[in-house]
């Protein structure tokens, strides 16, 4: 709930059920501060409103999500000056599995996630809660036709890998850098046929114990952090960006520039025979200047920040985000 509030996500009323005030009064007096009205409900109406019975005794209503297109989630890629990384995840049945999915996409840096609109778990509010907040700052595209998605993708120079428990490549001895979007199955099924077909290359995680299989949403994970480790390893977290590296060669080309000193043809030139003059004079060095120290440049403006792009809810309802422990009274 407090990433909503840092996404500046607008809330239309905050519910409390009046036994949980006094312990989320942090959150309560934060919200009163942003004039959004809190209202106190019962235990049961919360329930009934989210859904679900693991709302810690408090929500926010807030209109209906906006959604992204494959166009604003390629867009965020040039933004950042990354090669696009996108996570797409083929009818996944549980929402837990969705919303942790969702924050570990939102942790790896991924520029958006794309889903089916059918056969797919909703973005309901236990999703949402699972998802740690990583819901308010990652672009969401749901799709009618993921495997078409996935084609569209792949025409603009993304490679798609799927997770198979069977391929013939782990993880560690693929190739993930570079565009990529990375498609994780079902829980039950699997990456459905049509989705298969469009990937470019399948990949499975090693496992060693007696379980031959891995969670969906811990699977998934992994191979997020596996292919970010290898984009790490190929621009390295030390390696100058461009800036920096322009900033460098125009220093290097200046310095190339500067003509020498003239040297006489029959020895040095003269600055040196008076500086060998003065040190066999025993006379006392000069000085070594204080280096100048650059102006400090003002300070950017802080950019807004970078939600999903709006567009029109299919039932026009307001969305409620449950409160989660981890949560509550942060700064």
């Amino acid at each position: 709930m407090e990433e909503a509030f840092a996404a500046r996500r607008e809330a239309k009323r905050l519910l409390v059920v009046p036994q949980r005030r006094e312990a989320l009064e942090r959150l309560v007096l934060h919200a009163t501060n942003l004039r959004i009205p809190v209202v106190e409900v019962e235990g049961g109406t919360l329930t009934a409103l989210t859904g679900f019975d693991g709302h810690q005794g408090v929500a926010i209503v807030v209109p209906p999500r906006g959604f992204a297109s494959l166009d604003d989630i390629l867009a965020r890629a040039i933004e950042r000056a990354e090669p696009p990384f996108v996570l797409a995840l083929d009818s996944l049945e549980d929402p837990q599995n969705f919303g942790t999915l969702l924050r570990s996409a939102e942790a790896a840096g991924v520029h958006g996630v794309i889903f089916p609109t059918r056969r797919q778990a909703p973005l309901s509010p236990a999703a949402v809660k699972a998802s740690a907040g990583a819901v308010e700052h990652l672009l969401l595209c749901p799709v009618d036709d993921l495997a078409g998605a996935l084609a569209d993708l792949h025409a603009r120079g993304l490679r798609v890998a799927g997770a198979e428990a069977g391929a013939p490549l782990t993880a560690r001895e693929a190739d993930l850098r570079g565009p990529l979007a990375i498609v994780v199955g079902s829980e039950g099924q699997g990456l459905g046929p049509a989705v298969r077909k469009r990937c470019d290359l399948l990949i499975r995680i090693p496992l060693r114990g007696a379980i031959d299989s891995l969670n969906a949403a811990v699977a998934g994970s992994i191979l997020l952090f596996e292919a970010v480790a290898q984009r790490d390893e190929r621009h390295g977290a030390g390696s100058p960006g461009p800036a920096e590296t322009a900033a460098a060669a125009e220093t290097t080309a200046s310095a190339q520039a500067e003509p020498e000193p003239e040297a006489d043809a029959a020895g040095p030139t003269r600055k040196r025979v008076r500086a060998s003059k003065k040190a066999a004079e025993g006379s006392p060095q000069p000085r070594a200047r204080k280096p100048r120290t650059a102006p400090v440049a003002a300070a950017d403006q802080a950019p807004t920040g970078d939600g999903a792009v709006p567009s029109e809810d299919r039932n026009g309802s307001d969305e409620l985000l449950p409160g989660a422990p981890d949560e509550v009274g942060k700064d």
